[in-house]
């Protein structure tokens, strides 16, 4: 478990873009359920995540077709939030970061860690609008 001071800089920078906190599974589980699309992402500490996801996933909600709902959950800190996510993300190994877009509580899109560590924010923001485009 980080402390959180640590990790509050991190969960503010999506906040600040509209991404939604969530800290129970059962907060995740609504989220996912909800009508249309949702974009989770798993956020971490990590470099790859400062660098790469968290830029990308941001840039990504730039695009004129974008996911009706956008929350994170944070690796290493919300476990049973992210434990939850996990649960849906299958079949797909737990990674951190990733991404995944819902659609009607339906997994339809998934980005996992090796599609986020050494490429660009927006290659991995074209990814995702890519997915907002045929799915939002």
């Amino acid at each position: 478990m980080y402390p959180p001071e640590l990790v509050k800089p991190m969960r503010d920078d999506l906040a600040s873009a509209g991404f939604e906190e969530l800290y129970t599974a059962e907060a995740v589980e609504n989220a996912i359920k909800k009508e249309g699309t949702t974009l989770v992402v798993v956020n971490s500490v990590c470099g790859c995540a400062a660098a790469n996801a968290r830029p990308a996933a941001k840039l990504s909600l730039r695009n004129a077709k974008k996911p009706d709902h956008a929350v994170t959950v944070f690796a290493g800190v919300d476990i049973e939030a992210v434990n939850a996510a996990r649960n849906l993300m299958v079949p797909f190994p737990p990674s951190s970061p990733s991404m995944a877009l819902f659609k009607d509580g339906e997994l339809v899109h998934m980005i996992e860690r090796h599609h986020i560590e050494g490429r660009p924010a927006e290659l991995i923001a074209e990814n995702l609008i890519s997915a907002y485009d045929e799915f939002c």
